[in-house]
């Protein structure tokens, strides 16, 4: 898995609209292989987010889980000990 794309479920405070928003403009770069489409594939490239965005907002909405709300600075702080891991392994970042 990409290591930019980060979990949104379960935390503390719930994902804002423009982190899934993020994400999914994210997954159609990913997918399309392009940061900005061309002028002929925008509409295209838009509507994709759009409707990832829509989409992956019902499913963190309809996911339920026992499990308490993960802190958002306690996982940043873990994403960055892994980080300082890698580098000081010599892993490419």
């Amino acid at each position: 898995m990409c290591r930019n794309i980060k979990p949104l479920y379960n935390l503390a405070p719930p994902a804002s609209a423009d982190e899934v928003y993020d994400a999914a403009l994210q997954y159609v770069r990913k997918l399309s292989g392009t940061r900005t489409p061309s002028q002929a594939n925008r509409e295209a490239f838009d509507q994709a987010v759009a409707e990832i965005a829509h989409v992956t907002r019902h499913l963190l909405d309809s996911w339920v889980t026992n499990a308490p709300p993960r802190d958002r600075e306690v996982e940043a702080a873990k994403a960055r000990a892994r980080y300082e891991a890698r580098v000081a392994a010599g892993a490419p970042r």
